[in-house]
């Protein structure tokens, strides 16, 4: 069985990014015959001579008449070595937000650059992005290669640019690779071009296929346990008078029976006495499986709990500094007052202090700052309600990750990062 590999897609408006996830899916035929026919009519109503491949991908109505990505767009696609989950991000400035979502669980990204512009305002945003959320590894694909001049000396003068920004950010050679390609033509996505005999590297498919996907992210420490319960199972039924689960997804870890665990904000402590499933018990759950547990004794659990392993359970807190990307039109400033959900818990919180805004072109600090503006990128302090059971994100990000929702209208405002993760991109002066 081949593994999963989940990846992003991110660069500046019009750089090809949908094209190339287009040319992904047809070259691993992964679409539909009646699919391609629909993208084949598309293409010939805007007067174009060959199938638009980027309608594979755009689906919003929106998006295709503008011609930008505004959405995040899944898909999922497969070759006879690995399965893949793949977001399309969105290029425009304005729709960063999705970029941080669609980024946020990869393992991999794909940044792309027009070969005509280079690394551009926008590349250095979503590569300090990346850095942030401790993506792993990078791909820079260099698109549009066939529309320029000496394609090998731009190619390199790129790749000479990128590797001192990605180097600064924290990533190793061995983590970034630069592909030149050209999305519309396929050169060098499933195999190698001939047209660019001055690149001899894997083209992007075989780069995919291989890719080490064990390490979930850079620098990341293995933890024990977390379990956020999402609900509490109390049938009460003739059948099942005292069953009571603990229903949720384990995010990171392993659970098996018989371990023990504590209740986390309470500090309870217990053992896990059964692993529920609907198709029967488990000895052990793996990271992402679904499961209900069973716990030795009758203790109070409820829904926005933590179960942990009690060896090395993180210390809930009521207050502690972050790292956020700001996602609201409006800006933040010290004392607003928002809702923080963590896990599967919401509780209300209220902003101490701007700490510092980061400046990602300069990859420097600006402690001076007073307010952070929509796709700003800060530290700041927060108090909450009720205490909350996380890891520091630079040690694990499933329990280091936060949101910040405005609690009159339930729009998510900000992606939090427990900690200083700024820290680590913070090179300039």
């Amino acid at each position: 069985m081949s593994d999963l590999l989940r990846l992003a897609t991110a660069g500046s408006v019009d750089d090809g990014k949908s094209t190339l996830v287009g040319r992904l899916l047809y070259d691993t035929k992964s679409v539909l015959a009646d699919q391609i026919d629909a993208v084949t009519r598309a293409s010939v109503d805007k007067g174009l001579a060959t199938p638009d491949l980027s309608l594979l991908v755009d689906g919003l109505r929106a998006e295709r008449e503008q011609g930008i990505t505004i959405d995040v767009a899944y898909r999922y696609f497969a070759t006879p070595k690995r399965s893949f989950v793949l977001a399309d991000t969105p290029g425009h400035v304005q729709y960063t937000r999705n970029t941080v979502s669609g980024a946020s669980t990869a393992q991999l990204v794909i940044l792309l650059v027009d070969a005509r512009k280079g690394v551009i305002e926008q590349t250095r945003r979503h590569a300090a992005v990346m850095a942030l959320l401790g993506v792993p590894r990078l791909v820079l694909a260099v698109n549009k290669i066939d529309l320029v001049d000496d394609a090998a000396a731009v190619f390199q003068r790129i790749v000479a640019e990128f590797s001192e920004l990605t180097t600064k950010l924290g990533w190793s050679q061995d983590d970034v690779v630069e592909i030149p390609v050209s999305a519309l033509h396929g050169d060098n996505v499933a195999s190698r071009s001939k047209n660019t005999p001055y690149y001899t590297g894997p083209s992007l498919i075989e780069h995919l296929e291989s890719v080490p996907v064990d390490a979930d992210a850079r620098g990341r420490h293995q933890v024990g346990l977390r379990f956020p319960v999402q609900y509490v199972i109390r049938p009460r039924t003739a059948d099942h008078p005292d069953y009571r689960g603990y229903a949720g997804q384990v995010t990171a870890g392993v659970v098996s029976k018989g371990d023990e665990v504590v209740v986390l904000p309470s500090g309870t402590r217990t053992t896990v006495e059964r692993i529920d499933t609907p198709n029967g018990e488990l000895d052990s759950a793996q990271p992402g499986r679904s499961v209900t547990l069973i716990l030795a004794d009758d203790v109070d659990v409820s829904r926005g709990d933590m179960i942990a392993s009690a060896a090395d359970a993180p210390e809930p807190v009521d207050s502690f500094d972050a790292t956020v990307c700001w996602l609201g039109d409006k800006p933040l400033r010290a004392g607003a007052r928002l809702l923080l959900k963590h896990g599967t818990r919401t509780t209300q919180a209220i902003v101490g202090a701007l700490l510092e805004r980061f400046d990602e072109q300069r990859l420097a600090a600006d402690p001076e700052a007073e307010s952070l503006s929509l796709n700003d990128i800060g530290r700041i302090s927060l108090r909450v309600a009720d205490p909350i059971a996380a890891d520091d994100y630079r040690v694990n990000r499933h329990t280091g990750s936060f949101l910040l929702i405005d609690p009159s209208g339930g729009n998510t405002l900000a992606a939090g990062l427990v900690g200083d993760a700024l820290t680590a991109v913070e090179v300039g002066s």
